[in-house]
């Protein structure tokens, strides 16, 4: 909900600087709206007349369809807590924790539920100003947080939306911006790899297809970028259970980046799992020398002189 948040600023508070029209009632109107949200929030007595009569004036004012978005995404979203068969929740501890009479333990999560017409109704007035405004990349990442909360641990259609923005990226090349920001290809590599750990920290199943779908794009398109690489490897680590072909991944991470942490870390957990002296030999040095947990380095340069 973090990021949500942050785009959902983005969405409103960037967009609002760009140029808008001259007419003095569209500047009123964007004023009472302000004034509306910090007195009464994003869903407060009045602000939903006055999105619809803002409408009405101005179809495909930025300022309104970001009004609108955040107004019935907002209306749709509740807190609700519920009880799951499960250690972890949208890669979430438990809130609390119970035990019933036999022992077995309850975990309860505070999980976010939407009503889906007012979500729709949301969704709509976000893909039309993406429409009316294509390079703006805070209106794409909103749509793409806002698939993710409301998709939870199976998102499908955020992950389809990603998969698409790449290809469009890389093969329109447009000219994103970022409200008044330029969005280099650097910004959206780092976007991108956003996604992927917060779908690694969703941590289900369907989540983890999402996290490897979309580094194995952008791997594609970025054959030269480590971290994609990393994250290849840590999909076969972690839920395949493949260090071969982990190892492999993060082999080729640290010949372009020969101080990747993540890579050396992971290969030298390769190595003690599968009992390969000379390949832990081969990575402690390197991960004595990249580290900068004391701790770490502590415990590797023990780990190395015991097996010398």
């Amino acid at each position: 909900m973090k990021m949500m948040k942050r785009y959902l600023m983005v969405a409103l508070s960037v967009l609002m600087a760009l140029p808008v029209c001259a007419q003095k009632t569209e500047e009123e109107y964007l004023s009472r709206y302000n004034m509306l949200v910090s007195r009464l929030g994003q869903t407060g007595v009045g602000v939903e007349t006055l999105v619809i009569k803002w409408e009405n004036d101005f179809p495909e004012s930025m300022d309104m369809l970001c009004a609108k978005f955040s107004y019935y995404y907002s209306k749709s979203a509740s807190q609700q807590v519920v009880k799951k068969d499960q250690a972890k929740f949208m890669g979430r501890a438990p809130i609390l924790s119970l035990d019933d009479s036999l022992g077995v333990k309850t975990n309860y999560f505070e999980e976010t539920m939407f009503d889906d017409s007012l979500y729709a109704i949301a969704s709509q007035a976000l893909d039309k100003a993406i429409r009316v405004y294509p390079l703006e990349m805070g209106l794409r990442l909103t749509k793409i947080t806002s698939l993710v909360t409301y998709e939870k641990e199976s998102p499908d259609m955020a992950t389809q939306t990603i998969l698409s923005l790449i290809d469009y990226n890389y093969t329109s090349k447009p000219t994103w911006k970022f409200g008044e920001e330029k969005f280099s290809a650097e910004d959206f590599c780092q976007e991108m790899q956003n996604a992927c750990v917060n779908f690694y920290t969703i941590g289900s199943p369907s989540a983890m297809e999402s996290f490897k779908n979309v580094s194995a794009k952008m791997s594609s398109y970025n054959p030269k970028d480590p971290r994609f690489l990393d994250n290849l490897g840590s999909y076969y680590l972690v839920c395949k259970k493949d260090n071969k072909t982990a190892l492999k991944y993060y082999s080729k991470a640290l010949k372009l980046d020969p101080k990747d942490y993540t890579a050396i870390r992971n290969s030298v957990l390769i190595a003690r799992r599968d009992h390969n002296v000379k390949l832990e030999k081969k990575y402690l040095p390197m991960l004595i020398a990249v580290t900068e947990d004391e701790k770490e380095k502590e415990s590797a340069q023990l780990r190395l002189n015991s097996m010398k």
